[in-house]
């Protein structure tokens, strides 16, 4: 299978998904996908009004250390990025959800990114 021809949604279901899972997160209470984040924007014209769906923000992964207390998110991107590509906005959608921990990751394998500085470095990758 040649990565490269897969679509963001197709590296999401093969390779990303599958590796949370076997970070052992739950997939029926710790992991969220298209996780809202802001609603957008509302125009409104006379009488009638309909949300700006060009401005709504959605992580592709929520990570929850329980019900409702989000620790990380996931940015996805295809294969045909570098595997880190998504992390300055995983690094905004972090902020937007107060959370320490971002990561990105085009199928190849992840980029974490810990905020705390916990260990005393800012990002690493995990190639699997």
């Amino acid at each position: 299978m040649d990565k490269k021809q897969l679509s963001e949604i197709d590296i999401c279901e093969k390779f990303i998904s599958p590796a949370i899972a076997r970070a052992s997160w739950n997939i029926h209470d710790q992991i969220y996908r298209e996780y809202p984040l802001r609603v957008g924007r509302v125009t409104v014209r006379g009488n009638k009004s309909h949300r700006d769906q060009s401005t709504v923000l959605r992580a592709d992964y929520a990570l929850f250390y329980k019900a409702n207390i989000p620790i990380a998110v996931v940015e996805a991107k295809d294969n045909n990025k570098a595997m880190g590509a998504g992390m300055a906005q995983a690094i905004n959608y972090a902020d937007l959800l107060g959370v320490p921990f971002s990561f990105a990751s085009n199928g190849d394998g992840f980029v974490f990114r810990d905020a705390t500085l916990a260990d005393g470095v800012l990002e690493k990758n995990r190639v699997w």
